[in-house]
């Protein structure tokens, strides 16, 4: 039976011999003509503002740049279009819960085997949300919930913004730096030569880790 044509898929991972496999799979075992590999996510989020008819999109949680399944919620706000998910040798529930409650299209852990892998992310493509078997609450038979099954971890926040430029990627400090000296979103997009999409991204990033609410507060917790 032949597989379905798909058009671009992204695979952001900081190992270069996973992302190849992985990429050989997605072609082969899905029918992706494209597979965009990117090693951080900064890169991850240029791909994207640059490459059209992206269909999905699978991040790693441990490559750089990264701040876990928070980062990752206005990726999916700004291209509502396509399927975002994650791919992550972490099993920590919390990870799950998270990257669910933040209205991503699925968590696959790296163990699975490679059929489960594809079925899984057939289901995301096919509109469904996937997540580990050891969410379901003992339901072994169906790999996958929708998000009303998980309840969203307590909010910890960042009351001190104790946090530190050290946690942030280089593009967020480019940005943060565009903040501080008052640039608006279109002006940090044209001085970085990057997407005005891909600036908003980077400052939910920045409000997060830093615990800020509006760009004032981000420049003098910084």
């Amino acid at each position: 039976m032949p597989v379905p044509q798909r058009d671009s898929v992204l695979v952001a991972d900081d190992h270069g011999l996973y992302r190849s496999g992985f990429g050989f799979l997605l072609r082969d075992r899905m029918g992706f003509r494209s597979v965009i590999e990117a090693s951080s996510f900064d890169s991850a989020l240029d791909r994207l503002a640059e490459t059209p008819n992206v269909e999905l999109a699978l991040f790693d949680l441990a490559m750089p740049g990264i701040s876990g399944p928070e980062g990752l919620r206005v990726v999916k706000e700004t291209y509502p279009s396509i399927r975002v998910a994650i791919v992550s040798g972490s099993e920590e529930r919390n990870d799950v819960v998270k990257a669910v409650a933040m209205g991503l299209n699925g968590y696959v852990p790296k163990s699975l085997p490679d059929d489960e892998i594809v079925g899984a992310l057939k289901d995301i493509l096919d509109g469904r949300v996937f997540v580990p078997r050891f969410m379901t609450s003992g339901n072994a038979a169906s790999p996958t919930a929708r998000t009303a099954t998980l309840e969203p971890p307590a909010a910890k926040g960042d009351p001190g913004g104790g946090a530190t430029n050290k946690a942030i990627s280089p593009r967020q400090r480019d940005v943060l730096d565009c903040v501080r000296r008052g640039l608006s979103n279109k002006e940090i997009a044209r001085e970085l030569d990057i997407a005005e999409g891909t600036v908003k991204i980077h400052l939910a990033a920045l409000f997060s880790h830093f615990g800020a609410r509006n760009r004032t507060e981000l420049a003098t917790r910084s």
